[in-house]
Order: structure tokens, then sequence, then C-alpha cells
């Protein structure tokens, strides 16, 4: 489109009002991105419009070595919420979830175009205290936190290879601390080397961050109608092995799992697309994709054991700049990045255990369906007073006739009786 030429050089005002000539938006549309405009969001994005909002609910129960939190979690999805509190009551009553993260080290890659890798092999083990120390030269305040752990030297294939660096970030997100020190290596490997750098750029692998949670639940928190919380037990374990052993399956088990993870990630102003790439490549490390959990049946219970990789931090970002972000890690109560790692590690157990659960015993609609059919009325136009009327009419109807036709039937017609009865 002619007219967007130069977009990202206008005012709000003038981005807005080129916005409206060019797309059809009509008053009431306007007026909504109107009231979502706030000033701090535009200075975290290009082209900003406005700000969207997503709901925001706690999750209650987790309870994670030894402390209880209460889990603000952002999420449009039904019963996520629900289900994270579900399956963090009954690891509770097993005495709740051990976690532990091994490190909050950030790996960085520089990639060169070698002419001769083994040349370039002899270079790095000659050089290896040098290239640290430029590293730490382009940020030295780094050692406050831990700093340069390592440099290594990987063979990607006869004509490429990779410098990892190793940085511990302490509580930061670490993006831009490490790529600065990235890209001073890659200038120190041109000029001294003389190869091309293809690119220098942290990796989002988080084989450093990765955190193990365990927990227990008593086969008492597991029963479910007619069958025995034995029997739960055995088919949630059984649902886990096919999850380790057939990938297809495997995606959606952990994707359950990443629903509890990501909706605390994203209320707390965190990089939400690095710790899914971070979790489903290590789903994958080793050639064939994975369940991200273990569940078996023991004598006192399920035993539940998640491990994966959680790379996030509690300072830099948007975590502290958002207003919601902040309000969000104050319900929280966290206090290092570690912490916040076993929290999300807890969450994405729970998450897990609660959708086994359902899977296996009831089904996963039965949960839903209640949250989407007062989507469904909500859609439809119901007003707030009137979503319980609706979903009840609703449920009476055959499943076939639950969709949006029939709601905004139902809503049309309270409001139709609600003109008659004025």
């Amino acid at each position: 489109m002619e007219k967007m030429h130069g977009f990202h050089r206008k005012s709000y005002a003038d981005r807005l009002a080129l916005l409206t000539e060019v797309v059809p938006l009509n008053e009431t549309e306007v007026n909504v991105i109107k009231q979502h405009y706030n000033a701090v969001s535009g200075d975290l994005i290009e082209n900003y419009l406005t700000d969207y909002g997503l709901p925001e609910g706690i999750a209650t129960n987790l309870v994670v070595n030894g402390q209880e939190y209460l889990v603000p979690m952002v999420v449009e999805e039904p019963s996520v919420i629900a289900a994270a509190s579900n399956g963090a009551a009954m690891l509770k009553r097993g005495g709740g979830i051990t976690a532990h993260a091994e490190s909050r080290v950030l790996t960085g890659e520089v990639i060169i175009k070698a002419d001769n890798v083994l040349a370039v092999q002899d270079w790095f083990t000659n050089h290896k205290e040098a290239i640290m120390k430029t590293a730490l030269a382009a940020h030295p305040s780094i050692t406050k936190y831990g700093g340069i752990q390592d440099v290594e030297f990987n063979i990607i294939d006869e004509s490429h290879v990779s410098l990892e660096l190793f940085v511990d970030v302490g509580d930061a997100m670490g993006a831009n601390t490490l790529n600065s020190m990235l890209e001073a290596v890659a200038d120190q490997i041109e000029a001294e080397l003389g190869q091309q750098v293809l690119m220098s750029i942290l990796s989002n692998f988080g084989d450093h961050n990765v955190v193990i949670a365990t927990g227990m639940v008593p086969f008492v928190a597991l029963q479910r109608g007619e069958l025995s919380g034995q029997e739960v037990a055995a088919r949630i374990a059984e649902a886990a092995d096919v999850a380790n052993i057939y990938p297809k399956r495997a995606a959606t088990h952990n994707k359950g799992i990443m629903n509890g993870i990501d909706a605390v990630v994203v209320a707390t102003g965190n990089d939400w697309r690095a710790v899914e790439s971070a979790a489903h490549s290590f789903a994958a490390r080793k050639g064939n994709y994975k369940g991200l959990s273990k569940w078996r049946v023991t004598e006192d219970g399920l035993e539940g054991r998640i491990r994966l990789p959680i790379p996030t931090g509690i300072v830099g970002g948007a975590t502290h700049v958002l207003e919601m972000s902040k309000v969000n890690y104050q319900i929280l109560g966290i206090h290092s990045a570690l912490e916040m790692m076993n929290v999300l590690a807890g969450v994405g157990l729970a998450q897990n255990l609660a959708a086994l659960k359902a899977l296996v015993t009831d089904g996963i609609q039965q949960g839903h369906m209640r949250l989407q059919l007062k989507s469904l009325a909500l859609t439809a136009g119901a007003t707030p007073t009137q979503v319980t009327q609706v979903v009840s009419a609703l449920q009476k109807l055959p499943k076939h006739e639950q969709d949006l036709a029939h709601a905004h039937q139902l809503v049309a017609k309270l409001k139709e009786d609600e003109t008659d009865g004025e």
C-alpha cells in the first residue's frame, strides 16, 4: 500500500489517521483503539497502535519447595487456570512440588564461515582466554552476576564452526548483554583470524536453564467416580508413556504443559517465545520428539517428574515496564530468576497432571464446555447479567445445537423479553 510508506516515521496521531483512511474502521472501532492507548507501550514496540488485552486470573494451591504461591496467569483459553489450580491442589495433598533450577547461564553463538575448520580450531585453542577477555570487556559489570563461565568450539560442518559463549546473567533476561558480548568477539575473530563471521546471536536452546520438578499425588486425590485412585494413576502413567514414544501425542502433551507455563511468562512480561523454543527443542534434542514429563505409580501414589529448560529472568525487557507485570511480580512474591524458574516448572507439572487426569477419566471436554458456552454467549452479544441464562439454555440443547447461531437466537429472545417487560 503506497499510502503506508513511511508509516514508522509518523506520529501516533498521524499513524492512526492514516490507518483509518486505508482500513474501513467505524467510529466504535477507532474509539476502542484510542481507549487502550498506552504511551509506555509505544516505546516497547514499533508502529505502535494500541494495547491488546487478554484475560488474567490467579491459579491457587501451588506449593513449590515448601512455599505456597498465588500465580497470575494471562491466557484466553478456557479451563487452563482451573486445571493448574486443580493439579496443584492434588500435588499439594502429597506434600507439594520440589523443584531445582540448575543455573541461569545463557548460551551465545558466533557462527563462522571457515576456509579450514581445523585451522580455526587451532586458533581458538590458542586464543580462548583472549576471547573471554574480549567478551568481558564488552560488559564488565557481568561479573556481579556470575560472569563468563566458559567458551567452547564446535564444528558444524566442513565449512562452518561455532564459538559458544556461556554467561551467567543472574536475574536478568540477559539477551542484550549477551548479544553485545558476542558482537565484540565477532569483531575480534574477523580482525585477527581473517574469517567471515556469518552471525552472532544468543541461542534459545536453553540446555543450561534446565529445571527439574517432582511431586507425589496420593491415590485418594485421584479417585474419580467409580474409578479408584490406583486405576486413575495407572492410566495417567500409561498416557505419559505414550507421549514419550509417540511424537504426535507428545506435541499435544507438551502444549498442555506450556499452557500453564506460557500464561505465567506472559503475565510477568517475559519472552514466552524463547521459553517455547527452548522447551520444544529440548523435547526433540535426541532426534525424536518426546513428552517433557513422566509419571509412575509407586506404593505411595502417583509420582510425577518434569524436566525442561525455562529461560526467564526477573529484570529487563518488559518485566517491570508494563504496569500489570509489576503488579504480578508483587502477587507472585518472586525474589530471583531461579525461584521464578522453579515456580514455572511447578505450574507445568500441575497443568500436565490435571490435563492427563481429565483425558483418562471424564475427557477433556467436560471442563471446557461450560467455559466454551460462556464464550459463545458473550460472542453472541449477551450482557454479563444474561450470560448465566444463555449458558443454562444452551446446556439444555442437544450438543450439535450448542453453537453460535443458537446463542444468537437465545440472546435475541432475552432482549425481546426485556423490551416487552418495560
